[in-house]
């Protein structure tokens, strides 16, 4: 093993430094790039720096166009309106610096702007200078009127349509986001690549105005280099007009050649990178899949060549070769789809990879099945939808069924601090066309049945509703209702009625049954989430109380507690301190869930008030000796033990109050002692749900309440 010596190490670690930093201070060369450009452009530049230079830009050229082949999709070189402009202010600079020198040295011969020039004008013109003039010109309308032209019309064209369908192609990622099918990492890269995509195209309409003012100006340049000449050579260096003509022409012609083959090929390369579109893969593999993917077409055109070789004067073994080979494209396609279809039948009849038979070693590996596990997973809250409820998921008529339901996510963290999972969208052929069903963990909690293409109306103030229709009963809540044709919105919001779409009813009627399950959808890991995102300036606070004083399953209950009675646990720091204080006298769930609920009186206070006044309902004195004397038991193992037909007489006297308060058209709580509110509400809860009930430590003390009567 060969031992280097330190001062070659060192030398090597320095090679290494200065070579890592020439990487890092790419913008100092680019910087200079520019510079050197622009010097170009003021001075004058010797005959061997300009030969350099026109091979440094005929090199550059090359390199865009294989480039531009070799790319998967067009935003691959986002940087080419960048490049383009780099080349075309290269390539005028380079026509300032050959301009001078021609001007200047003509008269000396043929070779004073370079031998590069000189070359490319001997080779265009073939002795004869209006022959190369012609030639030249003829190159410029090539660039000019057809490659340039219609590569910036594409370019413009793509960039409108790229812009008229962002909205569509943004709301089409929310929705595949909304209903689970991608994460949001991928949404995000979606997006940027949507963004990419946009910004591409406009700048790449506005960079073929550099290509079109470039073949503009070598045009120019032309001109004047050869009316300038001649002037220049007959009259200054008393050269006769042919010998002027022969020397500045060539010169000029061979500038022009040189500055607008290098323009023709970046003109080539802008070309296709805006006509790939959204081709994937390199060119050469879209040009041979797509044009060699019809061999009766290349039959066909095989059969033609094959009669116009016949005609009379027609170059018979020319265009017979060439219709001979492609007859054998033709027949090498077809039998090149005909072998991909028998093996893409097998492969579905053995259940092996296309291109495998069996018995060979690959075939022994059979084809990947889905995890069984996967048969496991339960979507925490899914909606299936009747084929005839599809098109509510893309709908161009108001808001998609997708947004309302994202808006629904959103609404539902913000009121009641919880983020609820996502919502799992589906078809299912077994429904009723018009039908949905809403589950929770696979089981049903909710059904509807909609018209799609109508209005869903109700009265708020109960009445019949006069208007031509379907009589139905509004899913969610069980009230008549009636759909309407959509012509008839006007004059239903005209008479006061409530006027709503069927993706609002299915939001609705979702928002309601999220509202019910949530205890269920609050999980151990969506309570150790909610932990986790909690400010920094609580994360002590969090520390201390989990799992000293209770862990996270207890708390995981309280919160499950609270959400089953609609208490918002967006305010967790205050919970967490509710807990810790509860736990200094008692480990019962339930115990603790009460003195929360006392921590939050100024929250639940506020979410029961209307117009800023709490209306109530009190339980009487009787009642409330009455459930005193029904608990049996000591401490924390207390219960209920009421008579039946005592508990009847409680639950009639409950419905008949409320209801009668429900016509009049108030919702109020019903006020009880603490010690009694949980066993009342064990009661209420299975008759009237929806009935608040609250105890006297649970109202805050600036709360403005009003009594409406009394049980």
């Amino acid at each position: 093993m060969a031992i280097v010596p330190a001062n070659a190490q060192a030398r090597a670690k320095d090679a290494l430094k200065i070579g890592q930093g020439l990487l890092v201070r790419g913008e100092m060369w680019l910087a200079l790039g520019v510079i050197t450009i622009l010097v170009m452009l003021i001075l004058p530049m010797p005959t061997w720096l300009l030969d350099f230079m026109l091979g440094i830009s005929i090199a550059s050229s090359v390199l865009i166009l294989m480039v531009t082949l070799f790319i998967q999709r067009p935003t691959d070189l986002s940087s080419f309106p960048t490049i383009l402009l780099m080349t075309t202010l290269l390539r005028l600079a380079l026509n300032m610096a050959s301009t001078r020198l021609i001007l200047t040295n003509g008269h000396q011969g043929t070779g004073a702007a370079g031998h590069v020039i000189e070359t490319f004008g001997n080779l265009l013109m073939s002795g004869n200078f209006i022959i190369g003039v012609i030639v030249f010109i003829i190159l410029l309308i090539v660039n000019f009127v057809v490659i340039t032209k219609g590569s910036g019309r594409i370019a413009e064209v793509a960039a409108r349509f790229t812009l008229d369908a962002m909205p569509g192609k943004q709301m089409a990622i929310d929705a595949d986001l909304s209903s689970g099918l991608i994460n949001e990492a991928e949404a995000k890269a979606r997006r940027k690549q949507l963004e990419d995509e946009s910004t591409f195209y406009g700048a790449m309409d506005g960079a073929a105005k550099f290509v079109r003012g470039d073949a503009v100006a070598g045009l120019l340049i032309t001109m004047i280099n050869i009316i300038g000449g001649l002037l220049i050579g007959t009259l200054q260096h008393n050269l006769s007009f042919l010998q002027a003509a022969n020397n500045y022409t060539l010169l000029t012609v061979g500038d022009g050649l040189v500055s607008q083959i290098p323009a023709l090929i970046v003109s080539v390369a802008a070309g296709l990178l805006v006509t790939k579109g959204n081709a994937e893969g390199t060119t050469d593999k879209a040009l041979v899949s797509q044009l060699g993917g019809f061999p009766a077409a290349m039959g066909m055109a095989a059969v033609l060549i094959a009669v116009l070789s016949i005609l009379p004067g027609m170059p018979t073994i020319g265009f017979l070769m060439i219709a001979g080979g492609m007859g054998a494209a033709a027949f090498y396609a077809s039998r090149t789809q005909q072998t991909a279809l028998v093996e893409a039948a097998e492969a579905a009849a053995s259940g092996l990879p296309p291109g495998v038979a069996p018995g060979t070693p690959g075939a022994a590996t059979p084809m990947a099945d889905e995890p069984i596990s996967t048969a496991l997973q339960i979507d925490q809250i899914r909606l299936e939808l009747g084929y005839g409820l599809l098109a509510l998921i893309n709908s161009p008529k108001g808001a998609r069924l997708t947004d309302q339901i994202k808006a629904l996510r959103r609404q539902v963290a913000s009121e009641m601090g919880y983020i609820m999972p996502a919502v799992r969208i589906q078809d299912n052929l077994q429904l009723p066309a018009n039908t949905y069903v809403v589950r929770i963990k696979e089981m049903e909690a909710g059904r509807g049945e909609l018209r799609p293409n109508m209005l869903l109306v109700m009265d708020p103030r109960g009445e019949p509703i006069s208007l031509a229709g379907e009589a139905t009963t509004e899913p969610t809540f069980g009230l008549p209702a009636m759909w309407i044709a959509e012509s008839s919105r006007e004059e239903a919001l005209f008479r006061g009625y409530t006027v709503v779409d069927p993706p609002t009813v299915i939001t609705t009627h979702l928002t309601e049954v999220v509202k019910d399950n949530m205890p269920d959808l609050l999980s151990y890991a969506e309570t150790q989430k909610l932990l986790n995102e909690i400010d920094k300036e609580s994360q002590k606070l969090v520390a201390d109380v989990i799992p000293g004083q209770v862990t996270i399953n207890g708390l995981q209950r309280i919160l499950q507690n609270l959400l089953g009675e609609r208490v918002s646990i967006r305010d967790l720091p205050t919970i967490l301190e509710a807990v810790a204080e509860a736990s200094a006298f008692t480990r019962n769930v339930g115990m603790m869930t009460e003195h929360v609920r006392t921590r939050l009186a100024r929250q639940i206070s506020e979410n029961h008030s209307v117009n800023g006044v709490l209306p109530l309902v009190t339980l009487s004195p009787e009642w409330e000796q009455a459930f005193s004397e029904a608990l049996v038991g000591q401490g924390e193992e207390k219960q209920l033990s009421m008579q039946p037909s005592q508990l009847q007489r409680f639950i009639s006297s409950v419905r008949q109050t409320f209801d009668r308060f429900a016509v009049m058209g108030e919702s109020p709580v019903l006020l009880v002692s603490p010690a009694i509110r949980p066993y009342v509400r064990s009661i209420i809860e299975r008759f009237r749900p929806t009935t608040t009930i609250l105890s006297q430590s649970e109202i805050h003390p600036k709360a403005k309440i009003r009594t409406l009567g009394q049980i």
